[in-house]
């Protein structure tokens, strides 16, 4: 029951380590994490070699290319990925010890293709304030429209119910990739609890809120080809959810 864990890298020095930590600190102990370094100039690249080096189960690819964003080093990944399931982490983000552990007691049902959690945002330097984004138990491709309720530093999904799904090159593909996965009618669920720490970093893609609001359109418009009238229907609901994630 092998769960690789996928890890796009670029410049962050000041987190990889943390983030490997958390993975190496899982109750559950059958994973191979997979560390794709976009081209890294800050000796990002040799932290996550080091780690390597030490435990047989972490592997480390490089782009030939700097991509400059993770879709790319995501869909590597993706590619050499061995397990059966799935799972994300970026190099700043963190995950707690039972995260993986509680997420393969969800996959028990054959409607069930996509294990997530709740998560808490931290500041950059890692402090804990209590910042906790809470989703649904459950979510359907209709109530996933309405927001992205599944963040991607907890999702994990079943190959064996999917295949193996690779990232569009579309903004917030992500969430493209959950829609995708639950309009064929599975669900995805939720541990209910906070396993994973999101850290809040000034610049970063997910902060640019006004470009974010964009790309959600997009993908109602141009992406799913809603009509009209439900796509400004579920883009109130998308923006109200944003809010509240937001003064989270």
């Amino acid at each position: 029951m092998l769960v690789s864990v996928i890890t796009p890298n670029y410049n962050c020095a000041a987190y990889i380590g943390g983030a490997i930590e958390s993975v190496l600190a899982q109750s559950f102990r059958d994973w191979e994490l997979l560390i794709v370094d976009d081209c890294s100039t800050d000796g990002s690249d040799g932290i996550a070699a080091e780690y390597a080096g030490r435990d047989s189960r972490i592997r480390l690819y490089k782009t030939p290319a700097h991509s400059g964003s993770p879709l790319a080093p995501r869909n590597w990944g993706v590619t050499m990925a061995r397990g059966r399931y799935i799972a994300f982490l970026d190099s700043d983000d963190l995950w707690l010890p039972d995260k993986l552990e509680k997420q393969l007691a969800l996959f028990s049902d054959e409607q069930t293709a996509i294990a997530f959690s709740n998560y808490e945002k931290i500041t950059e330097d890692g402090a804990r304030n209590g910042r906790v984004v809470r989703s649904p138990a459950a979510v359907s491709y209709g109530k996933l429209l309405k927001s992205n309720y599944i963040g991607n530093l907890t999702a994990m999904y079943d190959t064996h119910k999917t295949g193996k799904l690779f990232f569009e090159h579309s903004r917030h593909e992500d969430y493209v990739l959950w829609l995708s996965i639950l309009a064929k009618g599975f669900t995805a669920r939720n541990t209910g609890a906070v396993e994973a720490l999101y850290r809040v970093r000034a610049g970063s893609v997910s902060s640019r809120k006004r470009d974010a609001a964009q790309w959600q359109w997009r993908i109602y418009r141009r992406h799913l080809k809603l009509p009209l009238p439900y796509s400004v229907c579920l883009f109130c609901c998308y923006m109200a959810s944003g809010f509240l994630k937001y003064i989270r």
